[in-house]
């Protein structure tokens, strides 16, 4: 788009006093001062997904923005903004701390490498999505964002976590998938409302005790880790819908792990087991068993009592027959 026909648009806006404005995939490589002038938006839209009929993400609607000017802190009624996609854009200006009304962040697939610490005073946000950028570590200002209810920072390079986000009390979901994270601050237990935890993808050996108290849990994905033991004390998020420990160093399961009776998923493949424990029969409601990739080689009787089995994988372990029980 060349700039005469965007500055056409913003004047545009600015004189109809409209509210949201789309300028995604425009191939604009910078906005103009006069951005600025649009102070009535509410919802700006600078990069965006594209969805399938089913809604699931099959594309980015971009742009080649390599930076944000000043000015966008002007903007101050904005409850929305959306920078997606763009590929040259390191940074963002400590002039988006002035979006005080924001509620909605969304600047994933860039290439941001840290966050200014004014994002601080964005004390509205309630939807923080920094997916797949470039990010080493976060500020511990972040902890002032205590109306977060989901934080996406899936596909980083985090090492660590500042201790500070276990302030983030009204969080329900928190993503963290693929970073380079070997350890978590046991400040994370006081994410009392988490619902929704993806550690996926990381380099953890173990966890801290601690994660035992978010009992509010309803998802657990670790999948992918180096995990070699499992804390018995998971046995005490009784809310546990999902529990993902696929693609780890698991030999074996704690017995306390049949306490989770709300389980429907639980993934085990690609570990080292051996045996499944017969308590196993108490998990219930239990809908799908992935145990493929294993070293098994015979299953407990009593696995014919998880009546609401809806899918049994079982590929590449020893096993020479079946349980006539699971019919």
């Amino acid at each position: 788009m060349i700039d005469k026909e965007l500055l056409r648009i913003i004047e545009q806006a600015a004189s109809e006093g409209i509210t949201e404005l789309d300028l995604s995939g425009k191939e604009l490589t910078a906005l103009p001062p006069e951005i600025g002038k649009l102070t009535q938006l509410k919802k700006l839209i600078l990069g965006k997904y594209k969805y399938d009929e089913q809604g699931n993400i099959v594309g980015i609607i971009g742009n080649n923005l390599s930076a944000l000017p000043p000015v966008i802190g002007f903007l101050n009624h904005l409850e929305e903004l959306q920078v997606i996609g763009n590929d040259s854009l390191t940074s963002v200006p400590p002039e988006i701390g002035q979006l005080i009304s924001l509620q909605i962040l969304n600047l994933s697939n860039n290439q941001l490498s840290s966050l200014p610490e004014e994002i601080r005073q964005l004390t509205n946000l309630q939807k923080l999505n920094l997916w797949s950028n470039q990010l080493s570590s976060l500020p511990g200002e972040i902890g002032q964002l205590t109306n977060l209810r989901s934080l996406n920072l899936n596909n980083n390079q985090l090492s660590a976590l500042p201790k500070e986000i276990g302030q983030l009390t009204n969080l329900r979901s928190l993503g963290l998938h693929c970073n380079q994270l070997s350890s978590l601050p046991g400040e994370i237990a006081q994410l009392s409302n988490l619902e929704w935890l993806d550690l996926g993808c990381n380099q953890l050996s173990s966890l801290p005790g601690e994660i035992a108290q978010l009992t509010n849990l309803q998802a657990l994905v670790l999948q992918s880790n180096q995990l070699s033991s499992l804390l018995g004390e998971i046995a005490q998020l009784t809310n546990l819908e999902l529990l993902d420990l696929s693609s780890n160093q698991l030999s074996s399961l704690p017995r306390e792990i049949i306490q989770l009776s709300n389980l429907r998923s639980l993934k085990l493949s690609v570990n080292q087991l051996s045996s499944i424990p017969r308590e196993f029969a108490q998990l219930t409601n239990l809908e799908w068993l992935d145990l493929g990739c294993n070293q098994l080689s015979s299953l407990p009787g009593e696995i014919g009592e998880l009546i609401n089995l809806q899918a049994l994988v079982l590929q590449s372990n020893q096993l020479s027959s079946l349980p006539g029980e699971i019919g």
